[in-house]
This record gives structure tokens, sequence and C-alpha cells, in this order.
């Protein structure tokens, strides 16, 4: 059977067989736990607590900031110990409420739904909106905000992203697997909300297990359909999977909804099951932990707020001294200068190996040997874009389709001479992109 895919791409080892065969366990904080209140694309939330109050778990305890924004819940129950800067993974200081953790988990009385069916549009709406969702694979944008397009009539794929293509990444594979009722679930509310729309669960095909498992679910759903997917990396970047699954394609001028799609993860389209029919916010995720470096490689449970420092403590701690830790996965991730950083809404791993192979290669001349070329899965020249940069060449870097680039970081991969060709572009898009909104 042909497998859907998309042009370029490349196959990293996997690494995901140290923790994909085992269950996910819950992590449970101690001590203070810290809540950003940026864990979002948009405006950051504005805190509604202050020093000294008493919380509850599943508590509000910061408004949305805007429209393009989402709330902030407490994961626990205790007290706000202070609202204050902390670093976060990226290395930034962000306005975070610390809350000391009593341990107790006394929770807020949810609005469960016995059947979502009777719920209007509006209301489902206003469900997601409420429960402070976004999305959960990296990007952060406010869930309900996706949902609600100018054109709900034009959507004609609700795309789940189950691919999960980053290496040693295996979280999504265990929701589908433990959780794959609740993925369906929220798939179906998700196409509830637009009338001709049709459900694809995306899957790679190294995932046989999560295949057969899903086509159960759907056996008798004739708006739903799973596609089995060629494993490469990276199937799971948004316009490579609108590409493999629909044929259509999407340029960085536009928006998954102008070519009638809407893509979420795993986690997130579980996310929104949880707030429409059992009435909960979004306050804890699944992190793979795992690396050559960690003594128990596997999936946790992880309340938003817990640091990852007791994360690693709750595992085992490590074999030895990582040589690199990276927040994410090993393609688009970034390393990690201190672990104690808080899991926020957007965490999705934590990586630690033995060795740092790329702060050991030097660095030569281009050799034109085009394999960036051939790899890039945007169909751009990696290798003259990252020259373009060197040389401060803003115009031609954007007429030669810079800003057509998703950070995927094949170039790099491949890449005999080691150039950071993927840094380099992914400096200037930042700057075109400030640029711009100056």
């Amino acid at each position: 059977m042909a497998k859907f895919s998309f042009v370029g791409g490349i196959h990293p080892y996997d690494g995901k067989d140290l923790s994909k065969s085992k269950s996910i366990i819950d992590a449970h904080p101690s001590e203070e736990l810290i809540f950003p209140l940026s864990q979002h694309i948009g405006a950051p939330a504005k805190p509604i607590v202050a020093k000294g109050d008493a919380v509850l778990r599943g508590q509000m305890i910061a408004e949305a900031g805007g429209f393009v924004s989402a709330p902030v819940y407490s994961s626990v129950s205790g007290k706000v110990k202070n609202i204050e800067k902390r670093r976060v993974a990226t290395g930034d200081m962000v306005e975070s409420i610390i809350i000391e953790n009593d341990g107790l988990y006394n929770e807020v009385e949810y609005d469960a739904c016995d059947d979502w069916r009777h719920l209007s549009r509006e209301e489902i709406i206003s469900r997601i909106t409420k429960a402070g969702i976004v999305g959960m694979g990296g990007a952060g944008f406010p869930t309900a905000v996706k949902l609600s397009p100018k054109d709900p009539s034009a959507i004609d794929y609700i795309i789940a992203n189950c691919a999960e293509c980053e290496p040693y990444l295996t979280s999504d594979y265990r929701r589908m697997i433990e959780n794959g009722d609740e993925l369906v679930e929220g798939l179906r509310i998700m196409l509830s909300l637009f009338e001709d729309a049709h459900g694809i669960l995306a899957v790679e095909d190294n995932k046989p297990e999560c295949i057969g498992h899903l086509k159960r679910l759907i056996k008798k759903d004739n708006i739903i359909s799973v596609k089995e997917l060629k494993t490469k990396y990276p199937q799971g970047a948004e316009r490579m999977l609108i590409y493999a699954t629909t044929g259509r394609k999407v340029n960085s001028k536009m928006l998954p909804a102008d070519v009638g799609c809407i893509v979420n993860n795993v986690d997130t389209i579980c996310a929104i099951y949880n707030a429409v029919v059992n009435g909960k916010p979004l306050m804890e995720r699944i992190i793979t932990v795992t690396g050559d470096a960690v003594k128990d490689p596997r999936n946790y449970r992880v309340p938003c707020g817990m640091t990852y420092s007791e994360l690693i403590e709750r595992n085992g701690g490590f074999k030895a001294e990582p040589a690199k830790i990276i927040c994410g996965g090993p393609m688009m991730g970034f390393a990690m200068v201190s672990t104690d950083v808080p899991v926020t809404k957007t965490s999705t791993a934590l990586l630690a190996f033995l060795e740092d192979p790329v702060s050991t290669s030097e660095t030569s001349a281009c050799i034109n040997c085009s394999r960036c070329t051939y790899a890039c899965p945007a169909g751009l020249v990696p290798g003259r874009l990252s020259d373009m940069v060197e040389h401060f060449d803003n115009e031609s870097f954007v007429a030669n389709g810079g800003m057509e680039c998703c950070e995927c970081g094949c170039c790099s991969f491949v890449c005999p001479a080691k150039k950071p060709l993927t840094q380099n572009i992914k400096t200037m898009r930042k700057q075109e992109l400030a640029n711009r909104k100056k």
C-alpha cells in the first residue's frame, strides 16, 4: 500500500525503543511549583490571585490577557508564595506565580457534561477557551482561536497529528495506546464544530500498534479515517502533514485554515476531550524523559509548574553526568543550561545524553554537495541561504524563500561540512519578522 509523504526529509536514528513500551506513570511534585504567565503565543495571562492566597487544584490563577491568550490553572492545592520573574526553559525570565504545594490536592468541583452532543458550538468553544488549552506540540497557539476561523464552512479536514516524527519522543505513542478513546472522541468533538469536515488520524507507519488500535476505535465511524504515513522526518511538521494527507500546500503567508485544514496534536485533542466532557482545565501533560544518560527512560504525566530537576529526581536521576540536556526533541528542541525551570503547557520532553557530538564537531567549507537541498522539505537551498545570512543580505534571503524555512534541522543534520545552516537561517528569520513588526 502506498504511504502518504512529502518531498525531502531525512531518516535519523529514532531512539524510541528506550521508552515506548513502558506505561505512563504519574509524577507527584513536592514543595513549590512555578506557573509562568506566558505559556502560549499571544498576550501573557493576568494574575487573579495575590501573595498569601489559598488555591485549589484546578483553580484559575491567571485569566487570559486578550483574545489571543489563555488562562493558567493551578495543578496543586496550596498557597501563593509570590508573583515574580522566574527563568523558563528557553532561558528567559518570565513573570510567574509561585505556589507552595500543601500535598493535599484538594480540587475544585468540575462542570462535567453527561452528553457533549447536546452542547451548542458556542458552548463547546467556550469550554475549550475557559480550559486554557493551547497547542501542546510546542507552538502554543490558543486552541479556541484556531477552532474559530473566519469561515467555518470552508474547513474540510481536521487532522490529528499522530506522526510524532521527532526522534526519541514517545508521549503521543503512549497516549494513542492508553487513551486512544479520548483521542478519537476529542476529534469527534472538533468535527462537530464544522458542518462538512472529515477527520484524519495521521500516523507514521513505524507505529503499527497505534494504527491497528485507532482503526478498531473508528470501525463504525464514517467521518474519521486513519492515514498511514511514511516514516520520515519531519513528517509531523504542519505543512508537510497537510500536504501528505490532503495534497494541499501551505506557505509562510498562509494559515492551514486557508486551505481548509485545522491541525492539532494528540495531547491537545485529549485536552479538548477532558475540557468538554469532564470540565477539566489544562493543568498537566505527558513528558518523555529519555536518552542514554537517563536511568529509566519513560513517559510521565506531569503537573504543569513542576520543575524538570524534580522530575529527574522522580525518575531516579542520571546514570552519569550528562554532556547535554535538551528540552524537546533532538531536531527542534534546544539545549538547557539549567533544569531548575518549570514544565509548561508546551513542554514535550527532557532528553539527556552522555555525549555531545555537536560541540566537538568542527565546521569546514561547503563542498557544494547539495545534500541540504535534497533534504529540505520546503524545496529551498539552505547552503546559499546560510551564505546570505553570513553576508547580512536580508533582501536576497527573503527573495530566495528564506521565510519558507520551517526550521526542522534537516539541512544541518545532513551537512558533511557540519555548518550550522538551520541556526543561521533561524536567526535571520527572527530578524526579518522583528523588522516587519516595527
